[in-house]
């Protein structure tokens, strides 16, 4: 009986823990989850006021006068695809090496160290990095800057997702490969990148989304072109070796302006950043959950 009723008194107290711990976790979720849906309803209660036909055919408007986001929007495209087209080959190129070649050698020790520095450093390092390589030397802001600067964020993104994704790949599919004469870059190129296309797919996409909104690389190497234009192509500047506008340095400057027609198009372009974001999130799960039923 005394056995009976100490395991029963065991048994309520842990009942008791695990419902407070549920009821804290529970609530520190919703806690979350409050201010997220805050934030979000804010940002689509102010941005979609300020969406119109106008942000995407105007450039930059001078305070008090109509205008758009035309040449940040552009701007911030151009440099995020060239970053992309940069840093994809890179990042793959060392994953590959790390999940194929390295493996467990000194080298690939020592780069997946400095990668790991590389994802958590904060992004503003990696701007004044760029700043004193290459703004200080040719003396002025370029849109090849922030390129530069944007670029060196998506590798180390892409090396670990590489890397992750090569080492799911069976390795009985390579020894087959190699078992049929297949020389190692074959294996390489057409067994084990096919088998992790949608996972290292999903690693530019993410990114893609982590430099689409980054400001503070920018400020120190594209910075802005001037506002005040009133057409389309006012103030406009495709040149890549002139400073060039884009939508995070746009919004960082027009949100701490006291000027309200600033600051709608600050909202309008914080919500265009936002569901591009969240777009290229979506497509970046739906990705990879396909690759997690191809295994």
């Amino acid at each position: 009986m005394a056995a009976t009723s100490l395991s029963k008194s065991l048994y309520a107290r842990r009942r008791s823990t695990n419902f407070v711990a549920m009821l804290l976790a529970m609530g520190a979720a919703v806690f979350g989850l409050f201010w997220l849906f805050a934030i979000l309803g804010t940002l689509f209660w102010n941005g979609f006021s300020a969406i119109d036909l106008a942000i995407f055919t105007q450039n930059t408007p001078a305070p008090g006068s109509a205008g758009g986001l035309a040449n940040a929007i552009i701007g911030s495209l151009a440099m995020t695809l060239i970053a992309t087209l940069v840093g994809t080959p890179i990042g793959i190129m060392a994953g590959t090496y790390l999940a194929e070649y390295g493996k467990k050698s000194v080298l690939a020790s020592v780069i997946r160290f400095i990668n790991d520095i590389l994802l958590s450093a904060p992004s503003i390092i990696i701007g004044l990095f760029v700043y004193v390589i290459f703004v200080l030397q040719v003396g002025h802001f370029s849109g090849w800057a922030g390129s530069l600067a944007l670029s060196f964020l998506v590798i180390p993104v892409v090396v670990r997702t590489s890397e992750d994704m090569l080492n799911l790949v069976p390795t009985g599919l390579r020894e087959a490969a190699a078992a049929l004469g297949a020389p190692r870059w074959k294996v390489v190129a057409f067994i084990a990148y096919k088998a992790a296309r949608n996972g290292m797919i999903t690693g530019v996409l993410l990114a893609i989304a982590r430099i689409s909104g980054e400001t503070a690389p920018l400020l120190f190497t594209s910075l802005n072109n001037q506002f005040g234009g009133s057409g389309f192509f006012s103030f406009w500047s495709s040149d890549m070796n002139a400073p060039m506008a884009n939508l995070p340095v746009a919004i960082f400057q027009m949100a701490l302006s006291p000027y309200e027609d600033w600051q709608r198009l600050a909202w309008g372009g914080s919500l265009l950043i936002t569901v591009a974001i969240l777009a290229l999130n979506i497509a970046a799960r739906g990705l990879a959950a396909l690759t997690s039923k191809g295994n």
